[in-house]
């Protein structure tokens, strides 16, 4: 089993990392509206970790965005290479990502995170991090509400009410099943809110979660129960 090291000139420490967002933060491209919705790949994206043995398993999970089937999956294990610090979550598991990633043959097309884009204190979460690192336009669509002001979105499919920071919109709270709780969504690089909405509700459509999400979470959990296996039969050898 190959286990990804961290790479040479990671950042270390937080400032580091926050003078790398800064500099990537330069280069989002948020004037375009993206693929359109339900037309060619959406790949989702998920982590799992291990901290007692410091792993971070990845996977990603291309689907057809018409028929949400999936067209190919390919994984990753990685060492965490970032300490855990809040708005700084994408450091901790971006290179385990990209090996995901690069492992598939498959074109990405729009890539899905489980997690924040513009939503996110220094407006450059882990969605916006991974489009401007791959040039591919990303959403970021999130099971939890972070520290932003938001309020309940009507009850119906399709309902949403605006994340706000300091007035700005920085994503949407999202009804993505009727009567159940929303999800928040927001754009990550070269895709308007609009289309990351519409995109959102389209890979949802039984589920609170998007099938991406759904898909990527199962499989990196099965990674990571693999690389736990291979380590622990490989230490009692």
């Amino acid at each position: 089993m190959t286990i990804i090291g961290i790479p040479a000139g990671w950042p270390a420490d937080e400032d580091a990392a926050r003078d790398v967002q800064r500099e990537l933060r330069g280069r989002l491209v948020l004037g375009e509206s993206g693929p359109p919705p339900g037309e060619g790949h959406v790949t989702g994206l998920d982590v799992a970790y291990d901290d007692e043995r410091d792993l971070v398993a990845a996977a990603a999970v291309v689907l057809d965005a018409r028929t949400l089937d999936v067209v190919e999956e390919a994984t990753a294990v990685g060492r965490v290479s970032f300490p855990y610090v809040p708005g700084l979550l994408a450091f901790r598991e971006i290179p385990t990502v990209l090996a995901a990633l690069d492992s598939l043959s498959a074109d990405p097309g729009l890539l899905v995170c489980d997690g924040y884009g513009l939503a996110h204190p220094r407006r450059f979460g882990l969605a916006s991090h991974l489009g401007v690192l791959t040039g591919r336009p990303s959403i970021g669509v999130a099971k939890n509400p972070f520290t932003f002001t938001y309020g309940q979105p009507g009850d119906a499919r399709g309902d949403f009410t605006p994340l706000l920071a300091d007035g700005e919109e920085v994503g949407r709270a999202l009804r993505t099943q009727a009567g159940v709780k929303p999800v928040y969504v927001s754009v990550g690089h070269r895709v308007s809110l609009d289309n990351a909405c519409a995109h959102t509700l389209l890979l949802s459509p039984r589920y609170r979660v998007p099938e991406t999400t759904r898909h990527a979470d199962s499989l990196c959990r099965r990674a990571l129960k693999e690389a736990q296996e291979s380590l622990g039969s490989l230490g009692s050898v």
